[in-house]
């Protein structure tokens, strides 16, 4: 039987490794040895805060994670995977009563082999960004290269929506920050803190830093018939005045979850070398540090990504 050390996550800020069983592989099955998985500071901080909204198959204990990269060593006769490919993987549920919440979080995974995407091997640790990359791509489905935009947040997504936008041309983007520490590294566009904007014409802004209750004064920096886009995840209800909203038309919109396209487009953007994902991994511990790893990961403001290396366990 195949087994795997996963990190689990027994209740809320409790992290351990166990040994976990894996499901018997089907078919249309592929397992795959990790090499590396990425910490998630958006929805896997609320699993281990404790505060995540009720989600289909929210419970603990549960093994995170759904940003994993690792290499095929076994694939059922009805896959078109082959030994030894380099392959992203964005989460698994194969750990019996354990929940696969996302499930990434393993020196092995057990997955259909619909859910995996092939990517470049030369890419290694940065592949495990291809989910972040998919949900900037998402959100920014349909934006014009016309009007200015504000991207709320200078965190990975962030800079992967900013990258986005230079990459399509017109005007570059203004991006908040609240922290000094993370207002560096951005290219082609500006960082600024929120009270230095004067700016109340915004055509479109991306939302990701996860404040409920920042709406009203995005709404002030909107322009007429403007948009803003939701692209983080939020723990409590989010709230706004409607007459601000009112007096401007305002659409919006939640960015959902990452589609097969966006992911297949944003392969061809990195793989191409249009869209780097360069300096955005800034911190890597062995998988067996991550009980530390998490912490860091949530609470170190010079943290923008945290890898986890499996390469000893696998």
């Amino acid at each position: 039987m195949l087994d795997a050390l996963a990190i689990v996550l027994e209740r809320p800020e409790h992290i351990v490794l166990n040994r976990l069983a894996l499901t018997e592989p089907q078919a249309d099955d592929v397992v795959v040895k990790t090499l590396w998985s990425g910490v998630s500071t958006g929805t896997e901080r609320l699993l281990f805060s404790g505060r995540m909204p009720h989600f289909p198959g929210m419970g603990y204990p549960l093994v995170p994670g759904y940003e994993t990269v690792g290499i095929v060593t076994q694939a059922g006769s009805d896959c078109d995977f082959r030994e030894g490919q380099f392959v992203f993987v964005p989460g698994a549920r194969c750990y019996g009563e354990v929940r696969g919440l996302f499930g990434g979080a393993a020196s092995q995974l057990v997955s259909k082999a619909s859910r995996l995407i092939p990517v470049a091997d030369w890419l290694q640790d940065k592949a495990i960004l291809f989910a972040l990359a998919a949900t900037a791509y998402h959100a920014r489905a349909g934006a014009s290269s016309k009007g200015r935009e504000l991207i709320v947040g200078h965190g990975v997504l962030g800079r992967l929506l900013a990258r986005l936008r230079v990459l399509e041309g017109g005007e570059p983007p203004i991006v908040w920050e609240t922290n000094p520490a993370r207002r560096n590294g951005a290219s082609g566009y500006h960082v600024i803190a929120p009270e230095e904007d004067q700016i109340r014409a915004y055509s479109t802004i991306y939302d990701v830093s996860g404040d409920s209750d920042i709406l009203d004064l995005l709404l002030q920096h909107l322009a007429p018939g403007g948009e803003v886009v939701l692209a983080g995840f939020y723990d409590a209800s989010l709230h706004f005045n409607f007459p601000a909203a009112f007096m401007r038309e305002a659409r919006i919109r939640v960015a959902a979850e990452w589609k097969d396209p966006d992911i297949k487009a944003v392969k061809q953007l990195v793989e191409t070398g249009k869209l780097s994902l360069d300096g955005l991994i800034t911190h890597a511990k062995p998988a067996s540090a991550a009980a530390s790893a998490y912490p860091i990961a949530f609470e170190d403001p010079a943290c923008l990504k945290m890898v986890l290396d499996w390469s000893v366990h696998a």
